[in-house]
């Protein structure tokens, strides 16, 4: 198979469509398919795109064989309309069953959302995402942002809120990863992915090597967005509309080792102003 010059930015023919298919039931890297639709002259977004539209459905199939809808999700997160952080309530605003998700208000204070603005600025750089064969990083298209990564307990501030989370995620401080600022100009997104690292790639094996899977995520919006820039649950037709200090709770990894595909999620491209986020993600066992 060939891709003419004139295939950038059209959508990935028939043929080609069916060679990704085959690629990733034959436990193919994901990365690996988009790179080769890559060096064989397809753009980047539809490339993206076409994969992660395979891997929907070859993942649904499975979940759906491997998975009655009678076995219930249970999610961690407190059943109350008010969690106690430790050093302020948290009220939550929205609940979904499956996925288990939520949206939490009063998460971080106005000054708090600014104080890790300021301090985010100076160590920006472009955001990655997880590829190479060691489970390296690599920048891609498909995540356009610039992001700052702050050591758990590094200052004041951060210990604060790594306590914080800890009590309204219910999970051990230890186990979490060190948060992470993202800064998404106009036109930046994150096109739907998964937090949880998929088993089957060299990529997250490595990544699991170092505190287990990920089993849950907490965004937590550091300014109101302008214009555009929600965050997206696809498969269950969701969206959030981004609000200064607020959070949105997701989980996906249960006790008995299930992963949830319902999760697939991403960031909606940024039309106006700019979006800012603090990110937690939570491992199995301590991270280091």
């Amino acid at each position: 198979m060939e891709a003419t010059s004139h295939a950038r930015h059209m959508r990935i023919p028939p043929d080609w469509g069916h060679w990704i298919d085959d690629s990733l039931r034959a436990d193919a890297r994901a990365i690996d398919v988009l790179q080769t639709l890559i060096d064989n002259g397809f753009d980047e977004r539809t490339s993206w795109t076409a994969v992660n539209e395979a891997r929907q459905r070859i993942e649904g199939q499975a979940v759906s064989a491997a998975q009655p809808a009678s076995r219930p999700w249970r999610g961690r997160l407190d059943e109350g309309h008010v969690i106690d952080a430790g050093d302020r309530d948290v009220r939550v605003l929205v609940r979904l069953a499956q996925p288990v998700v939520a949206v939490l208000d009063g998460v971080l204070s106005i000054e708090e959302c600014d104080a890790f603005r300021d301090m985010a600025a100076a160590r920006l750089k472009r955001s990655m995402v997880v590829g190479g064969q060691q489970g390296g990083t690599v920048v891609m298209d498909i995540r356009t942002s610039d992001g700052a990564y702050f050591q758990r307990g590094e200052n004041e501030l951060v210990a604060r809120l790594d306590a914080r989370i800890s009590r309204i995620m219910r999970w051990p401080e230890e186990r979490g990863e060190g948060l992470q600022v993202m800064r998404y100009g106009v036109g930046g997104e994150y096109q739907p992915h998964f937090d949880y690292f998929d088993p089957n790639e060299a990529g997250g094996i490595a990544c699991m090597r170092e505190g287990g899977q990920r089993v849950a995520t907490l965004i937590m919006y550091l300014n109101d967005v302008e214009g555009g820039g929600e965050t997206i649950f696809p498969r269950v037709d969701f969206s959030y509309v981004p609000r200064k200090g607020q959070g949105l709770y997701f989980e996906y990894a249960s006790a008995d080792g299930r992963l949830d595909p319902m999760t697939l999620h991403g960031g909606a491209p940024v039309t106006c102003g700019e979006k800012w986020i603090v990110t937690k993600w939570m491992r199995e066992r301590t991270f280091p």
